[in-house]
C-alpha cells in the first residue's frame, strides 16, 4: 500500500511540473514614450493619498494626461511595498512606483555616480519632480558635525534626494558639474519645507540644526512657548505629549519678498499665514538660489527660487496639507482646548486660504501646454 501511494505521489508532482507556468502579468513600464510624466519622491501612502486630494479637489489641476512616478530608495526607512498596495487596492494606475537600489554616502554625492543614470532616465522622461518634507538632514551631507537635536531617521532617502537635486541644479560643491536643467530650463521642481532644505545642500548651502536654540537662545519649551507666534515654526505643545491630537503646525505669516510667490499673492495685501513643522531652517544658501520670503522677524528663510531657471522653488511651510482646504477639520493647538477651528475659518480669503489656492494653480500650471 504504502508504495502504491509513492508512485501516486510522484505521479501528481510530475503533472504538476508539466502544467504550463501561469501567465505573468506583464510588468507595466515605469515610463511610457509618448506619455508625460511628474515624478514624486518619497511616496508614501500619505504622500500618495495627499497628491491624489488635492488632484481629485481640483485644488491641484494638472493635466490629465500627466502621469505620476513615484521614485524612492529601496533601503529607505519607509516599508514602500505599502504604497504598491495601496495603489492595487485603490485601482490607480496612473501611478507607477521606482525604486533606487545603489547605495550613496556624503563621498559621492556630488558627481557622478551609481544613480547617476537612473537620474538621467527620470529626467529625461518627466516635466518635473516634487520633494516632500521629512525628517533631519544629516549634516555630514553639508560638512559640518551633528547637533545633539539633530535626528536623522532615514539617510539613505535624504543621500538619494539630495544627489538627485544637485544632479538637476549643481552646487558650488562640483562646479564642473552641468546641471541637467541647462537641457531643460524650463524643468519644474517643487521643495516642500525638507524639499527646499534639501535643495539648499544640495546647491552647497548649510542648515541652522536648530532654530530655538541657535537662532533665539531658547533653551526650554516654555520659553519657545513664551514667545510670539510669529517667532514659532513648529507647535512645541506636542512635546508635553498629553493630547495626540494635537498639532504639529504652528500658524504663522511669512514675508513674501519677490519673485513665483508674490506672483501667486498678488492683489491680496496680505502676508498670508502658512503652516509650518520645522526646527531647522537654510543658513548659507547655496549657488544659483535666491530668499524669496522670510518669517517676519527676518530671522528664518520661507522661500528660495533659482536665479536661472525660472520654475524652481522652495518652500519651508507646509501648502499640501489637506485640512488647510477642509472646513470641518477642526484644528488642536493646544491640549484639551475647547472651541478649535479650522484653517479656513482662521484664515479665509486673503489671510490665507486665497494664497494657497493660487500657489497649487501657479504650480499646475509649469506643467499645462502652452502656458
Amino acid at each position: 500500500m504504502m508504495r502504491k501511494i509513492k508512485w501516486i505521489l510522484i505521479f501528481v508532482l510530475l503533472v504538476q511540473a508539466c502544467k504550463p507556468a501561469p501567465e505573468q502579468e506583464a510588468e507595466r513600464p515605469v515610463f511610457t514614450e509618448g506619455e508625460r510624466h511628474l515624478i514624486i519622491m518619497h511616496p508614501t501612502t500619505n504622500n500618495l493619498r495627499t497628491f491624489l486630494f488635492l488632484k481629485e479637489r481640483g485644488i491641484f489641476p494638472i493635466p490629465d494626461d500627466l502621469k505620476v512616478v513615484g521614485v524612492y530608495h529601496e533601503s529607505g526607512s519607509y516599508d514602500y511595498q505599502q504604497s504598491a498596495e495601496f495603489l492595487r487596492e485603490e485601482g490607480i494606475e496612473d501611478i507607477a512606483l521606482m525604486g533606487i537600489s545603489p547605495r550613496l554616502n556624503p563621498e559621492n554625492l556630488y558627481g557622478e555616480n551609481a544613480c547617476t543614470p537612473e537620474f538621467r532616465e527620470i529626467f529625461a522622461h518627466s516635466e518635473g519632480i516634487i520633494f516632500f518634507g521629512g525628517p533631519d538632514i544629516p549634516p555630514a551631507a553639508y560638512g559640518e558635525p551633528m547637533n545633539l537635536l539633530t535626528v536623522v531617521t532615514d539617510p539613505n532617502r535624504h543621500f538619494l534626494e539630495v544627489s538627485m537635486l544637485f544632479h538637476l541644479l549643481g552646487g558650488s560643491q562640483n562646479e564642473g558639474f552641468t546641471p541637467f536643467l541647462e537641457e531643460k530650463p524650463d524643468y519644474g521642481i517643487l521643495g516642500i519645507c525638507l524639499g527646499m532644505q534639501s535643495m539648499n545642500v544640495a546647491t552647497g548651502g548649510t542648515m541652522v540644526q536648530d532654530i530655538p536654540t541657535e537662532i533665539y537662545g531658547q533653551q526650554a519649551i516654555e520659553d519657545i512657548l513664551e514667545t510670539d507666534q510669529q517667532m514659532r515654526h513648529r507647535n512645541y505643545q506636542t512635546n508635553y505629549s498629553l493630547d495626540n491630537t494635537v498639532s504639529y503646525y504652528e500658524p504663522h505669516q511669512v514675508n513674501i519678498l519677490t519673485g513665483q510667490l508674490a506672483e501667486v499673492n498678488r492683489g491680496e495685501g496680505q502676508m498670508p499665514y502658512v503652516l509650518s513643522s520645522h526646527h531647522q531652517a537654510a543658513e548659507k544658501i547655496g549657488k544659483g538660489l535666491k530668499v524669496t520670503a522670510l518669517s517676519m522677524d527676518g530671522k528664518i528663510v520661507e522661500a528660495l527660487e533659482h536665479e536661472q531657471y525660472p520654475q524652481v522653488l522652495g518652500v519651508q511651510f507646509h501648502p499640501e496639507l489637506p485640512y488647510i482646504y477642509k472646513q470641518e477639520h477642526k484644528i488642536t493647538m493646544v491640549p484639551f482646548e475647547a472651541g478649535n477651528t479650522s484653517y479656513l475659518d482662521q484664515y479665509p480669503g486673503p489671510l490665507g486660504e486665497t494664497f494657497h489656492l493660487n500657489f497649487w494653480k501657479h504650480i499646475a500650471s509649469w506643467f499645462t501646454e502652452g502656458d
